[in-house]
């Protein structure tokens, strides 16, 4: 009976759960994915982006909301990064966000690359006047072509809106034009100027969006939105954008590497080092760097190298430390690079005296070495004690660390049994003196 009342109950709740379960799904809402953009344009945003793209698909999610705030980046990655957003079968909201964000340079022109653009109240948008993959101005003729290829880009991702946007949108490219949130919406640029996200989900709601050539209504009422994260390596490659993390692997991974090279046959040294370095020279390759100033800083590690093998006192560690300091300040100080490209003084600083210290400790080390005193052959008896086995007058025998050795007294006539130290080698003689029997 207790078994036919378990089946029945188990069959009940069955019945109960698959009932409610449409009606569950149809009240938690339509499903929207949202990713968030920030800091400097890299190539693992692009990827990025697209994986956020394809699950948003995938889950037959309404949209995709991307939460921007960039001072920009390279101009091929935003073409990239356009090329994503323009071929995505579902519909790409950029919302630039929180306040105080911004959407400069590239990032002005991924925004209106969006099947919607929105901005938070404080923040601002443009300044999008092209320069050099290093920051620098371009010369008037390429200026002038790739100032002419992005406001024709502008024109086609404007074309759906109004002529004041587009002329807007041609002015932060020819003449470094900004606009804040409210002045990009009263010229038409955005579509809307939302508070928050909740906000910006009931304004959207009923829009339609063009999206690979059809018109798609967004319905966004009581919509659940789904937070899409990096991946644990895109993580890992984004932290390298920034140039305090790149100063870090470089002096973590020539560490390494140098204590791999100076005791061979370990092998976690020479993996930290390898790792480290790949990523370091990975993240030289995203930011904008001066080759000067990692000229300097292979130029410390080479003093630092010659102070161990033939010290100097600390004196190549000390000029090593300043050429290493240097290095790093250079490194990422090109002219017009922009304040997210620059290093933290005091982490140069910190670098620096590591590098001094870690390098002063192994020639300390060296010195001490060389001072010691002998451990092993003939220079190893010096400073020993024992005993005279036959009378030194001033010539016989002694027994000294276990073994008996012929002998010389120093300071005259010794008698049988008398302690003696060893002072001195003269080929195999060694050369004594009287000492006290507490010795």
């Amino acid at each position: 009976m207790w078994k036919r009342i378990g089946l029945v109950s188990l069959l009940s709740l069955w019945a109960v759960l698959t009932l409610f379960r449409p009606a569950r799904a149809e009240e938690e809402g339509p499903l929207i994915y949202r990713i968030s953009v920030e800091g400097p344009l890299t190539p693992v945003m692009i990827s990025y982006i697209q994986h956020g793209i394809d699950a948003a698909k995938r889950d037959g999610a309404q949209a995709l909301i991307l939460t921007l705030n960039t001072p920009g980046g390279r101009s091929d990655w935003m073409q990239e990064i356009i090329q994503v957003i323009r071929s995505s079968e579902v519909p790409v909201i950029i919302y630039v966000s929180p306040r105080g964000a911004q959407a400069a340079s590239a990032g002005a022109l991924i925004t209106m690359a969006g099947h919607v653009a929105a901005m938070a109240p404080e923040t601002a948008i443009g300044a999008a006047s092209p320069v050099g993959d290093q920051g620098q101005d371009l010369g008037t003729t390429l200026e002038r072509k790739a100032k002419e290829d992005f406001r024709a880009l502008a024109r086609g991702l404007t074309a759906r809106r109004s002529a004041q946007a587009t002329q807007l949108a041609e002015a932060m490219i020819e003449e470094a034009k900004a606009a804040s949130a409210s002045e990009a919406l009263s010229s038409g640029l955005i579509d809307f100027v939302a508070v928050d996200q909740d906000d910006l989900l009931r304004q959207l709601d009923g829009v339609v969006v063009e999206v690979a050539g059809r018109s798609v209504t967004l319905h966004t009422h009581g919509a659940q939105v789904r937070p899409f994260e990096m991946s644990l390596i895109e993580q890992v490659l984004s932290l390298t954008a920034d140039p305090n993390v790149v100063a870090l692997l470089l002096f973590v991974g020539a560490q390494a590497l140098l204590i791999e090279l100076s005791n061979p046959g370990g092998w976690i040294a020479g993996f930290i080092g390898v790792v480290t370095l790949a990523l370091g020279i990975y993240g030289l390759g995203i930011l904008p760097v001066n080759w000067l100033g990692l000229g300097l800083m292979l130029v410390a590690f080479v003093l630092f190298i010659l102070d161990i093998k033939t010290p100097t006192h600390g004196a190549l560690t000390v000029v090593g430390a300043l050429t290493m300091i240097t290095g790093l300040l250079v490194l990422f100080s090109e002219p017009g690079i922009e304040e997210f490209g620059r290093l933290s003084i005091p982490l140069v600083i910190a670098l620096g005296a590591g590098a001094a210290l870690f390098f002063g400790f192994i020639v300390a080390k060296g010195l001490r070495a060389q001072r010691a005193r002998p451990v092993t052959g003939l220079e190893s008896l010096i400073g020993s004690t024992g005993l005279a086995r036959t009378e030194l007058a001033p010539q016989g025998y002694v027994f000294v660390q276990g073994e008996r050795w012929q002998a010389m007294a120093e300071d005259g006539p010794l008698t049988e049994g008398t302690p003696v130290e060893v002072i001195g080698i003269d080929g195999f003689c060694l050369k004594v003196r009287r000492t006290s029997p507490d010795t």
